[in-house]
């Protein structure tokens, strides 16, 4: 073989390979280029019937930046939306409450004053604040610190009755009777009173002790209203850890049972408070005694409006405003904060009702959805503000139709501002981060147990949103599973 054929060999080769190694490569992108080409509703009809997600229910309607619905997917079917029932009464708040909103926390007497002594009940008169706590302050006591310097400034130096929590502009009702019993201890499901305080719970701390032997458990704040048994143990690094907060029904009574690892990091678990407003008067008695004014009495609460009607009827001793209406819906779509919502919905129906209960809180939602919204009677029946109820029921192109017109109502600022963003804060904090999308999505999510939702905007530049409302019910994939799909089918409008 001569030399000019051994070159002519190996360039042959060469060229062959290339080939083959260009369609190999055209091989391995061929699918992602018709992907990205394929129809919008094909490929979210892909994901919606992918395993195991085609055993569930979805919910899904998405509108183009047009405005118009360019997939459904039962889109007139009723489904649990848990948290994103959360838009409803945000979205109610911000369009019919005063931008100038204001909660106030009231100081009253029931007897006369003489040389600095009270001679009778002073009363500290709640009307749905919510935000007594170091949420907004620096301290959870700073604004009954607020509440006694007043006090203090005017010359009180005694209380010879009781100190009373009168919670009586709300109704008595501070547990939705549909929410779940195993449900009630916690946090999440902290009793609805129109005088509360840091939440209604109690933050229980926890850390590992010596193996064999209990956890260390604190709970703070301690104001002598509850009783705690740490029935927990620490177990071998490694193990499961299996720790949990019980509370007896209707009382202060808690415990905890169950395992903590040996290398278990510090956690904290919430505890729902029974008797908000007497907890509420016990946090502003530690605020009064420390400035000096002493109370001779027990603390109590009421929820009768009639008791202390006369004392309300002259001019308080001392008020506390609360931050603005934006900074209380904020946490509500944020962080999803369900004692909030609660507390915002009993707040609608005792302003724009007469009756700070649920039923007056939810005809205002139903009229203002129908009204304002246009949106049809028959996509929603709504039972509480949170979504924490499985008896809440809503269509996704009833969610659609009021993310599209808060859009354009005159007020909705702080609707659309305090939604959780992609990659960023909230609840979305962690999803979409590593996308293209992460600052683009602004939305509300939702989870209980077998129940996604998430529904918002997808934003572009300069441009009208894509909007959407995904709900996926009765699925039994791990929650972070579920969520990835849902965050496929936004991804999906993207391409």
């Amino acid at each position: 073989m001569t030399r000019a054929t051994v070159l002519l060999a190996l360039s042959v080769a060469t060229v062959l390979r290339a080939a083959d190694a260009a369609a190999q490569t055209a091989r391995r992108q061929a699918p992602a280029r018709r992907e990205s080409t394929r129809p919008l509703t094909e490929r979210l009809r892909r994901l919606l019937d992918e395993e195991p997600f085609n055993r569930a229910l979805w919910g899904v309607a998405i509108a183009d930046p047009n405005g118009r619905i360019v997939f459904e997917r039962n889109g007139d079917r009723l489904f649990v939306p848990a948290s994103n029932a959360k838009l409803v009464v945000s979205a109610v708040a911000v369009a019919l409450l005063p931008p100038s909103w204001r909660f106030r926390t009231s100081v009253y007497a029931a007897g006369p004053i003489e040389a600095g002594v009270l001679r009778g009940d002073l009363v500290l008169y709640g009307r749905g604040d919510p935000t007594l706590s170091a949420r907004y302050f620096p301290t959870r006591f700073s604004a009954f610190d607020e509440l006694a310097d007043s006090l203090g400034a005017r010359g009180l130096t005694q209380v010879e009755g009781s100190l009373v929590g009168d919670a009586s502009y709300f109704d008595s009702v501070t547990v939705h009777p549909t929410w779940e019993t195993g449900d009630l201890a916690q946090g999440d499901a902290a009793p609805v009173a129109a005088l509360g305080f840091n939440d209604n719970v109690a933050e229980f701390r926890i850390a590992p002790g010596a193996i064999g032997r209990p956890p260390e458990i604190t709970f703070e704040p301690d104001l002598g209203m509850l009783s705690f048994a740490n029935r927990a143990r620490t177990v071998p690094a490694d193990s499961p850890r299996t720790v949990a907060f019980f509370r007896a029904p209707a009382t202060n009574v808690v415990w905890a049972e169950g395992d903590v690892p040996a290398d278990a990091r510090p956690s904290s678990w919430f505890v729902a408070i029974h008797d908000p407003p007497a907890y509420a008067a016990e946090a502003f008695r530690r605020s009064l005694e420390s400035r000096g004014i002493h109370v001779a009495g027990q603390t109590r609460s009421v929820y009768d409006s009639t008791v202390f009607a006369a004392a309300r009827r002259g001019p308080p001793l001392a008020e506390h405003l609360s931050p603005g209406l934006t900074d209380i819906i904020r946490p509500i779509l944020e962080t999803s904060q369900n004692w909030f919502a609660e507390m915002l919905l009993k707040t609608l129906g005792r302003e724009l009702r007469g009756r700070g209960s649920w039923e007056a809180g939810l005809d205002v939602e139903r009229r203002f959805l129908v009204d304002s919204m246009r949106v049809d009677s028959t996509l929603f029946s709504l039972a509480d503000g949170s979504g924490l109820s499985r008896l809440n029921l809503i269509a996704p192109r009833a969610l659609l139709r009021l993310l599209q017109r808060m859009r354009g109502h005159p007020r909705a600022r702080p609707f659309l501002e305090s939604l959780a963003v992609a990659g960023t804060t909230g609840t979305l904090r962690l999803r979409f981060r590593d996308s293209a999308l992460a600052g683009r999505v602004r939305a509300k999510t939702g989870s209980i147990t077998n129940v996604n939702t998430l529904s918002g905007y997808l934003e572009r530049p300069g441009a009208a949103p894509w909007v959407f409302a995904i709900q996926i019910n009765h699925h039994l994939a791990k929650n972070r599973d579920a969520l990835a799909q849902i965050d496929s089918i936004v991804t999906a409008l993207a391409r």
